[in-house]
């Protein structure tokens, strides 16, 4: 993923992105990502909608863009550097936002959420490192790389001890239906969400 938005998350009620640190009793402790990456504590009552869950509508009604695609395909075409702000003019936006998705869904991808993208995009590409996706030869390496020994007995492997966490909803499509919270706005939102493995015995 060339941005790993894992743990990047807009919170109801606090302007920016935040990157999530660790639950606690109570909410969980987050990171603003800018360069001050302030600490503090998001209760349960705030809407927390993970970047990585959020997709784009498309004209195809059932099909959608993912958020980290829609972020590969502008460093694709812009790097880090944006044409546009979040206060460019509206036709600047709509032309930009054409040249990433020609065909989003002009009537439940709302100006908002233009604006949105490009102020997440700014924050995201200031913070984390772009990582390039494989090549195809690198893949097939890794692939085989992870293949056992030929004739080689293999032992159970252990299983993973796993955090127990929410289960995220299915893709979540950016619109300002509910899906993005708004700086100030509150509790109206929805949240589309917030062993190893044993050697090969050698035969002596």
């Amino acid at each position: 993923m060339p941005y790993d938005l894992k743990e990047i998350a807009a919170i109801s009620g606090m302007p920016g992105l935040y990157r999530l640190v660790r639950p606690t009793r109570n909410g969980v402790i987050v990171e603003s990502l800018d360069e001050k990456a302030a600490r503090s504590v998001a209760s349960a009552r705030n809407k927390v909608s993970l970047l990585q869950e959020i997709s784009i509508y498309t004209q195809d009604y059932d099909q959608t863009v993912p958020l980290t695609e829609v972020f590969d395909r502008i460093y694709q075409q812009h790097g880090n550097s944006l044409p546009v702000n979040n206060k460019a003019e509206d036709r600047d936006l709509t032309a930009f936002m054409e040249g990433i998705i020609p065909d989003y869904d002009r009537q439940r991808v709302y100006m908002s959420d233009i604006k949105k993208l490009v102020s997440w995009y700014h924050a995201v590409s200031s913070r984390l490192d772009y990582q390039a996706p494989a090549t195809e030869e690198e893949s097939i390496s890794a692939e085989e790389a992870d293949k056992p020994a030929k004739n080689a007995p293999l032992t159970k492997s252990a299983d993973k001890a796993g955090t127990q966490q929410e289960e995220p909803a299915a893709d979540e499509a950016l619109s300002t239906a509910g899906i993005i919270p708004a700086e100030g706005e509150s509790d109206e939102l929805t949240n589309p969400e917030a062993g190893d493995e044993s050697k090969a015995a050698k035969k002596a």
